[in-house]
């Protein structure tokens, strides 16, 4: 398995959500000559493991009940990648991520580097809107890392 590291997050990552209450980042380096920030959060989201579908879909029946988001909606036009809108995307960063009532939150993609090495990095940036904001992501944050490990461990297999 690819070793996935904690990293600080790129110093611009602040703008891509304003006011963020907290932001994570994990690194992994892959061999991969031509791999740009859409194909490695394909590689990292498009096919989830089943015990990510599992805990999603026990995310989803829990939160239903508090009216929250268990997708970004049938009104949602933008393209995806995953379950995750595209907010904006380049060669070397893209974003995706959507709004709620509870929370904010974005997912950044970054690759750099040159010839057949890459860096990838996944950063999480999430900004709370409330109390159930806060118990929401205090109840997923160990779940959280554990999801993005193995998500940006894929990348580049």
């Amino acid at each position: 398995m690819t070793e996935v590291f904690a990293v600080r997050p790129a110093p611009d990552v602040g703008t891509v959500l304003i006011g963020a209450h907290f932001v994570d980042a994990y690194r992994v380096t892959v061999a991969a000559d031509d791999l740009d920030a859409a194909d490695a959060a394909r590689s990292m989201l498009a096919q989830p493991p089943a015990w990510t579908r599992g805990l999603m879909a026990l995310r989803n029946a829990l939160v239903t009940p508090f009216g929250l988001k268990i997708d970004a909606g049938p009104g949602d036009r933008r393209e995806r990648i995953g379950l995750f809108p595209i907010e904006s995307a380049t060669r070397n960063r893209v974003v995706l991520g959507f709004d709620d009532k509870h929370l904010d939150f974005r997912v950044v993609v970054d690759v750099v580097g040159a010839g057949v090495v890459r860096e990838v990095t996944a950063t999480t940036l999430v900004r709370l809107h409330n109390l159930l904001g806060r118990a929401y992501l205090t109840a997923i944050l160990p779940f959280h890392k554990l999801i993005v490990r193995s998500m940006l461990s894929k990348v580049g297999t």
